[in-house]
């Protein structure tokens, strides 16, 4: 990456967060046809639905900020989607597993969180409002995913994962 100005961050950061969200699309209904658990698998659909607003609302900031994304693919978001699905693979379907779901679910929200946070501050700085309220759109719908997820892992998740 050669980033000599904000404005050239900016652009690689969101080019960066779109292929996250690219690949989350599709590793979300992997995940959800993993689960066990009604409400965890609930959550996942809800949040892939959210996930194809939030590429679209991407696009909406390319449009706003007049920019082009570069084509380029999220090495953060490939590994933490690699290591979700060596979990599928090598974790028995069952509250365990779902446990390990919510964890991994978690890694990614988490590095949502960092970015879309950056990326606000990044537009904020460049005087770009729009682009702003729509990074924060999506900086609080991340945040909230991860406090759902959380609830969930607190909840019977983790007291029938423990009987096992």
């Amino acid at each position: 990456m050669t980033a000599k100005t904000v404005k050239d961050l900016f652009v690689h950061s969101l080019s960066d967060v779109y292929s996250a969200e690219k690949q989350l699309t599709k590793a979300l209904p992997k995940m959800a046809r993993a689960s066990t658990n009604p409400e965890l698998k609930a959550l996942f659909e809800k949040h892939l639905e959210e996930t194809h607003g939030q590429v679209a609302r991407i696009d909406q900031v390319v449009e706003s900020c007049g920019i082009k994304l570069k084509r380029i693919k999220c090495a953060a978001m490939e590994g933490l989607v690699e290591e979700g699905g060596e979990q599928i693979e090598e974790i028995e379907k069952g509250p365990v597993l779902d446990l390990a779901l919510i964890g991994a679910a978690q890694k990614v929200e988490h590095y949502e969180i960092a970015t879309y946070g950056t990326l606000a501050a990044l537009a904020e700085k460049l005087g770009e409002s729009a682009a702003r309220k729509l990074l924060l759109d999506t900086l609080k719908e991340e945040k909230a995913a991860d406090e759902k997820l959380t609830v969930l892992a607190q909840g019977t998740i983790v007291e029938e994962a423990m009987a096992q």
